[in-house]
């Protein structure tokens, strides 16, 4: 592999790194700034050499991590997971090849469509404004057991069609 230019290497990788800080805990500002200072980072090294895409990857998502628990030493404000090679894995297997997640995150708004108004509504309350189940359940008229199984139905749904939309692009590659 021929070594990406500083501006490439960033272009490539920026979204991953940003996508995992948001996993490990960040919230956008701070994914921003440790994004930021990962590239900033490695690209002082004298002794980094990119091997692989993977391999680069993988050296970022360390280097931002290691800023993540420097910036929590520091600050204590975000509570990272006891478990850091699981969530590593949990990337890999959710990302992937594709290194930034950008194919998954398009799969998913394209499955988000597919959806009924009701099941979308009740996820954005659930997973954007964290609104608890029995309010879920009360917005949309139904009990707090059918707004559980309308999610877990509607999760369910956009698992396979992600799974089979990410398989189609893995085989036309």
């Amino acid at each position: 592999m021929s070594e990406l230019s500083p501006a490439e290497l960033v272009v490539r990788h920026q979204d991953g790194i940003w996508r995992y800080l948001r996993l490990l805990g960040c919230d956008a500002a701070t994914a921003d700034d440790l994004t930021q200072e990962t590239f900033l980072r490695v690209l002082r090294r004298e002794n980094f050499v990119q091997h692989s895409d993977e391999a680069t990857s993988e050296y970022l998502r360390r280097t931002a991590y290691n800023l993540l628990v420097s910036y929590h030493r520091k600050f204590g404000r975000i509570h990272l997971s006891e478990s850091p090679e699981l969530l590593d894995e949990s990337w890999q297997r959710w990302a992937g090849k594709d290194l930034t997640g950008n194919e998954t995150v398009e799969a998913l708004r394209d499955c988000m469509e597919n959806l009924t108004d009701r099941a979308r509504e009740a996820l954005a309350m659930r997973f954007v404004h964290n609104t608890p189940r029995v309010q879920i359940g009360e917005n949309l008229g139904i009990s707090d057991h059918g707004a559980r199984n309308l999610m877990q139905r509607a999760k369910a749904q956009l698992r396979q069609c992600v799974e089979e939309k990410l398989r189609a692009v893995s085989q036309s590659s």
